[in-house]
């Protein structure tokens, strides 16, 4: 057995981010019976943060793939196995990934068919033994055989039930039911009490009871109570907003036609449900976690960015930015920086458990990031230190990288503070919720030609707004309002980024 287990090796998902917990494989690159070398990768799994190829750290053929695509897996579980001693004895016949939770034993009675097995559960080799029922391990399911039915009690005056396999004997003559009776006409609905007056007594029930009649359009006086002292419940006027069952003792067949029109149609076709997981899930739960841990503040402000345009369409042709990506989001980048220079307190970070406020001397600034895959904010690290053409570099390689789907999950981790560029969908401006763990978020919104009191003269004139949301537990009105008022200045006389760097 030790032999065994020496040959046949397991890799288990490991997790490839910061405390993850699962992961969902997206494409097997090898099949079973397929070599596989140390190094060599062997599928690629989508994380709450990223797609990511795994290589596997040993050499062998593959012997099983424990589940297949789309499905997702805790990190730990071991989702190949690779025998690394090919041709040494008997090697069991190599398994794919489970398609399907079809048991494998023979067809039996519906009544004693056995549970399905979970999808991409190991069969045992002895399942031919046992009368071809498939053996289960403690912790994987129940066996067939104990699946029981708890006996039905009878009715008082009916018959016994037979035995299961045993097959129900004719009754004799004199024991044979006698025919049903004709059914009693259904008796008519209760009359209302009346008063002193004269008049119908107001039914009892409660003002929720009385509101939900009156949201269902019931009338009280027509329910039948089954309450206390004659009270009306919930289940009563449920009951009378129920439908009235279809009559069973009319033989002639109504047409197909009247039932479909009856019927409401469902919505087959029309709708579509996907199931929540990776970068979505992991996004809701942020922004969750996010919204109602963090009091939100969002302050806007809105500006002449017509030099900051020009500045722009002049580095384009600046030969020390050449081959770079220029861009009206680059120095908004960088009067954040600046801004954040000026006032390095709101840099910061709340711990919750020691509670305690950390004050971080180094700016990972993110960019939000729409890519096929959903949201995510990858981060420029140490963006505080780097030249324009520098940040310029950092900043198309994480926006490539990321439309090709290949941040990460070291890239989206750490990061102090991130700018998400609305404007590019031509949207003025938003109230942007935080990322987790950081202190502010700032919204760049689209830049549009509008009429503009310039040097005491409406002119046509590139105006954007800002909106700037932080966390008021670490961050004053006082501190914001100066980090949003450094930007726009910026943004307004670009030549700042000279004068206050």
């Amino acid at each position: 057995m030790a032999a065994t287990d020496q040959r046949f090796r397991e890799f288990k998902m490991p997790d490839v981010g910061e405390g993850l917990t699962e992961a969902e494989i997206l494409k097997w690159y090898v099949a079973p019976g397929d070599r596989v070398a140390d190094g060599q990768v062997v599928c690629e799994v989508e994380t709450a943060k990223a797609a990511v190829e795994l290589p596997i750290p040993f050499d062998g053929v593959v012997h099983e793939l424990r589940f297949g695509e789309g499905t997702t897996v805790d990190v730990g579980t071991a989702i190949i196995s690779v025998d690394t001693q090919p041709g040494a004895g008997d090697v069991p016949a190599p398994a794919a990934p489970a398609e399907s939770a079809e048991a494998a034993a023979p067809a039996e009675p519906a009544e004693a068919a056995a549970p399905a097995e979970p999808a991409g559960a190991a069969e045992p080799a002895e399942a031919a033994e046992n009368g071809g029922r498939q053996a289960n391990l403690v912790g994987y399911g129940v066996a067939p055989s104990s699946t029981k039915r708890r006996p039905r009690k009878p009715r008082p005056g009916a018959p016994a039930a037979p035995a299961r396999g045993v097959p129900a004997q004719p009754l004799p003559a004199a024991a044979a039911p006698a025919p049903a009776a004709p059914a009693a006409p259904a008796p008519a609905p209760p009359r209302p009490e009346l008063n002193g007056h004269g008049k119908a007594a107001r039914p009892l029930a409660k003002p929720p009871v009385r509101k939900l009649a009156k949201d269902l359009g019931i009338d009280l006086a027509t329910v039948t109570p089954t309450g206390p002292d004659g009270t009306i419940t919930r289940e009563d006027v449920h009951a009378a907003a129920a439908p009235a069952p279809a009559a069973v003792a009319e033989p002639v067949a109504r047409p197909a036609v009247a039932e479909a029109e009856a019927a409401p149609a469902p919505a087959v076709g029309r709708e579509r449900r996907v199931p929540v997981k990776g970068v979505r899930k992991a996004t809701a739960q942020a922004m969750v976690n996010s919204a109602f841990t963090a009091p939100h503040v969002t302050e806007f402000i809105t500006v002449d960015v017509t030099r900051t345009m020009k500045l722009v369409a002049d580095l384009k042709q600046d030969p020390d930015m050449a081959g770079l990506r220029v861009n009206p989001l680059l120095l908004v980048a960088k009067a954040f920086l600046v801004a954040i220079r000026r006032n390095p307190e709101i840099n910061a970070a709340w711990d919750e458990g020691a509670q305690e406020i950390v004050y971080k001397d180094y700016v990972n600034l993110g960019i939000a990031a729409a890519t096929p895959r959903g949201l995510i904010v990858p981060n420029i690290k140490d963006a505080g230190s780097l030249t324009l053409p520098e940040l310029a570099s950092a900043l198309g390689e994480l926006v490539s990288t990321a439309r090709e789907g290949r941040t990460s999950p070291a890239a989206m981790s750490g990061g102090t503070v991130t700018i998400t560029n609305v404007g590019v969908f031509g949207v003025d401006t938003g109230t942007p919720i935080l990322n987790p763990g950081e202190s502010a978020i700032l919204a760049f919104g689209a830049v549009k030609l509008q009429p503009w009191v310039h040097k005491g003269k409406v002119k046509p004139r590139q105006v954007t707004t800002l909106a700037l949301s932080f966390d008021h537990r670490l961050v004053d009105g006082e501190l914001g309002s100066k980090v949003l008022a450094d930007i726009a200045a910026i943004l307004e006389q670009p030549k700042r980024l000279i004068t206050w760097a």
